[in-house]
């Protein structure tokens, strides 16, 4: 899996539900481009366990990404037709009815692969058949990708391990403030905090100061 940080997110174009059941063709991240942050993530599986409760977990701080102008978008391997049965089944059944960001039917799994968080590898057997090792689908990955459309940050899991959704407010924050002011973010700096100045006069003073 490589490293996405400071390159350009790869560009797609795939089927998605949006607003909770809208099936949309041709969702792409580039109508973001130029106006808004974007948190894309990546999860494995609809109707599994760890999924759900991160599903909602980024619903419930949906308003909080909005007011900081993010997008925030989804994404599996599952298909749109699946997603959308998911998204219409109750919470106190496992499912997901509720969250109303988009989520990406990445069925042909190019998205997961060019993101490098496809948990898999296709090869040719002795006889030239092609074959799949792995379970194909895509592992825990987020990236926060900038108005520019470059990645700034990836987090990536694997499957038994949920992620942090303020956790990665902390990190749009620590991005807009370094946007904004110019200023670096030290460690476990958390929003409201003093920055830090790029130099060793700047690192000199904050460590004199902590």
């Amino acid at each position: 899996m490589g490293v996405l940080v400071g390159k350009k997110a790869p560009s797609f174009k795939a089927a998605a539900v949006v607003n909770g059941g809208e099936i949309v063709e041709n969702f792409s991240l580039d109508q973001y481009l130029g106006k808004n942050h974007v948190v894309l993530f990546f999860y494995p599986k609809d109707f599994t366990f760890v999924c759900p409760s991160e599903l909602h977990a980024f619903q419930e701080k949906l308003a909080e990404f909005e007011a900081r102008g993010v997008k925030l978008v989804a994404c599996s391997t599952d298909t749109e037709e699946s997603h959308w049965a998911w998204l219409q089944t109750p919470k106190n059944k496992g499912g997901i009815e509720g969250v109303k960001y988009p989520i990406i039917a990445d069925t042909s799994k190019t998205i997961s692969e060019a993101y490098g968080v496809l948990a898999g590898d296709y090869d040719y057997n002795m006889e030239g058949q092609l074959t799949a090792s792995g379970p194909m689908i895509a592992y825990r990955g987020l990236f926060l990708i900038n108005k520019e459309g470059i990645v700034m940050h990836q987090l990536v899991n694997f499957f038994p391990i949920g992620r942090n959704v303020d956790e990665a407010l902390r990190v749009v924050d620590a991005l807009q403030f370094n946007e904004e002011h110019g200023e670096v973010c030290p460690a476990n700096w958390q929003k409201g905090q003093d920055g830090m100045k790029a130099s060793f006069e700047g690192v000199a003073e904050y460590l004199s100061s902590h």
